[in-house]
């Protein structure tokens, strides 16, 4: 006997064989024909997988309304994709084709070079699958059974990835749909026809088998699909919108930052203009750093590397860092003695000879200037803040503009604290991250508690700290009095963390501060208080960067904004521009009181007209100008325009200025809308 739990609590019983379809064809025709998939005791499983025979179950059928559902329709799509590909053109090679935040892809080998103008044919047979209603089926095989498969279908990439990432599997399953047939985890809807209609090819990137630039060229082809066209509309609308904000561009168009490749891909160049906005962000976290009591420190951009193998970043992130640096003369006699690279490797992976590393982490060198000193329990907590910048070694193909670079600027503060203070000590924490989102009006987020996964195997610690670590997140959560989600699986390896997740003016979601709690590290390092008891006692760390980076932040604050920050943030914040020549001495004038004032001010003094001054400073994106003719010259005024609400009028030149002092100090947003 059979027993189904329904979310409702009632339950329903059988005594021969149904699936997650029975059940729902038993409530009722209307749900047999909504639902798309089922989660069965937590897991997700196909709609017509059958049930166990006997127990208790819990049942959970999914429509369209559930947000796993859109994960299992795209999943379907880019193998409904990947059927048209290779119905279009021949020996294509199949790699990976998995669901994504915003749709799917699927990579490819093939000698047919993938373009745009193959996207229409593509889409056209796309819908001839969907209409020929194909019911996607489930085959369970055993490794060798799949490795014949795979070999019969010619399918290399398949082959090497059985033989070398599932060869300990049990048993292994394959979706078919028509005579499309591939190696899938899956979920997948029922048939083809319940993709419908809302999908759209997006574009075409170069890949990696297996993301290894030594490996197979691929090609990479974006989709996206939605359950309802309207959704997929207003998605497109959305990047199209992005395509505009995109901080790339916009960045070069106003004369942010620079890439560029004789420096190094990955390296941000700083231009005046977006110092400005770096600097004033740090005078404003800086300020609320000193009111928390942090104490500023500064740190080498390089280490030992026996900091980092204490630490556990090295070799545990081996492949994310730059390669080490070797004493040269320690190189020379190893180049004598023979040694190969790969020698070379092994000895600094094990530790039989030294080196240095650039810092990937701003933690273990705030742990030594922790442990520089003796420390009481009245000492504590110790909050060291640095705006450090580190070194991660990203693929090529994974770089993008300033939200994935090599080099980056965190807002870094580690405490040092104990146990009794570690509540309040995140509290504070999550606090200055609230202030920092509000005050740029991103109050659209979310915050995400991660949390260990009992069975995984990459934490370090004893399982009480944790507890006590992931109680007193959790908590701190709930007295933000803000949606929060818990996440197993999601916390670092060596303590649960406290993400916020910040959704844009155009919906997209980005991860930016971060609060994590350590008991791992302080261990590893031996660090120690004196307590009350007059006896040694280890600190708990807590590591938290409200920016995350400064270089991403500032890269998503440009899209945020359209590049038309708020006034405090504006590299340029007022533009003077004459009428004509008559009243340029004015001009001058009024500039130096703007320049004393602390204003960022420039000045249009050219002979052209004044409504092609306007324009230019306008789509400049200037929160204000200030015009001068000879009546205001003769009044002591400035016709004051600002570049939302436009023309305010004439206004007495230090009224005018005080307006913008008051938006300044209010660190005011009054529109995200580019």
């Amino acid at each position: 006997m059979l027993t189904v739990t329904l979310p409702d609590g009632s339950q329903r019983e059988y005594k021969s064989s149904v699936s997650a379809f029975d059940v729902s064809a038993e409530i009722g025709p209307g749900l047999a024909k909504a639902a798309i998939a089922a989660v069965v005791d937590d897991q997700l499983v196909d709609l017509h997988a059958p049930l166990p025979a006997t127990g208790d179950v819990s049942l959970r059928l999914l429509t369209k309304s559930d947000p796993e559902a859109l994960d299992v329709l795209r999943h379907s799509c880019a193998h409904v994709m990947a059927q048209a590909v290779m119905r279009l053109f021949s020996g294509v090679q199949l790699a990976f084709g998995p669901a994504t935040e915003t749709g799917f892809y699927y990579d490819f080998e093939l000698d047919h070079a993938l373009t745009e103008e193959d996207f229409p044919k593509i889409e056209a047979e796309m819908r001839k699958i969907v209409k020929e209603n194909e019911r996607f089926e489930r085959l369970e095989l055993s490794p060798p059974e799949a490795l014949d498969l795979c070999r019969e279908m010619g399918q290399d990439f398949k082959v090497e990835h059985i033989e070398t990432g599932l060869a300990e599997h049990q048993s292994l399953s394959f979706y078919r749909q028509g005579e499309f047939l591939d190696l899938c985890r899956g979920r997948h809807v029922p048939s083809t026809r319940y993709i419908g209609k809302a999908f759209k090819l997006l574009s075409v990137a170069g890949a990696y088998w297996k993301g290894d630039a030594s490996r197979q060229q691929l090609q990479r082809l974006y989709a996206t699909v939605f359950f309802e066209k309207q959704d997929l509309e207003t998605y497109l609308k959305q990047m199209e919108e992005a395509k505009q904000r995109d901080h790339r561009v916009l960045g070069k168009k106003l004369g942010l930052f620079e890439i560029d490749e004789k420096v190094g891909s990955g390296l941000v160049l700083w231009k005046p203009r977006g110092a400005i906005i770096r600097e004033e962000l740090q005078n404003f976290i800086s300020y609320h750093l000193k009111r928390q009591g942090y104490s500023q420190v500064f740190t080498p951009h390089i280490g030992k590397l026996e900091l980092y193998r204490t630490s556990g970043h090295f070799p545990y992130y081996q492949d994310s860092q730059f390669p080490p640096l070797i004493d040269r003369d320690q190189m020379k006699k190893l180049s004598d003695d023979g040694c190969s690279c790969g020698d070379l490797a092994n000895m600094l992976r094990e530790g039989e000879i030294d080196g240095y590393l650039l810092k990937p982490m701003n933690c273990p060198h705030h742990i030594r200037i922790y442990a520089s000193d003796k420390h009481s329990y009245r000492d504590l907590p110790i909050r060291l803040a640095e705006f450090g910048t580190v070194y991660r070694w990203e693929q090529s193909g994974e770089l993008g503009g300033m939200t994935r670079v090599r080099g980056f600027t965190q807002d870094d503060a580690h405490l040092f604290v104990t146990e009794d203070q570690l509540g309040d000590e995140i509290a504070g924490c999550l606090e200055l991250v609230k202030i920092v989102l509000g005050t740029l009006g991103m109050e659209n987020y979310r915050v995400r508690v991660g949390l260990r996964d009992p069975d995984g195997d990459k934490y370090v610690g004893e399982a009480e700290q944790w507890d006590r670590a992931e109680a007193a997140c959790q908590r701190a959560a709930e007295e933000m009095g803000v949606e929060y989600t818990v996440e197993t699986g999601e916390a670092a390896f060596y303590g649960p963390k406290i993400d916020f997740v910040v959704r844009d003016v155009i919906g997209r979601q980005w991860q930016l501060g971060t609060v994590q709690v350590d008991y791992q590290l302080p261990v590893r390092f031996d660090l120690e208080y004196t307590g009350a008891d007059n006896k040694q006692h280890r600190p708990v760390m807590v590591h938290r960067a409200p920016f995350g980076s400064m270089e991403r932040f500032v890269g998503v604050l440009i899209e945020h904004f359209g590049g038309a920050f708020p006034l405090w943030l504006a590299p340029e914040q007022v533009r003077l521009m004459t009428v004509s020549e008559k009243s340029e001495d004015y001009a001058h004038k009024v500039r130096g009181l703007l320049d004393a004032a602390g204003l960022r001010a420039t000045s249009d003094y050219r002979g052209q007209k004044l409504g092609a001054k306007i324009r230019e400073a306008q789509l400049g994106l200037i929160p204000y100008m200030f015009v001068v003719g000879e009546k205001d010259a003769q009044n002591g005024t400035v016709t004051v325009r600002d570049r939302i609400e436009g023309d305010l009028g004439a206004m007495p030149v230090e009224g005018a200025i005080s307006k913008l002092q008051q938006e300044i100090e209010a660190r005011a947003v009054r529109q995200v809308a580019g």
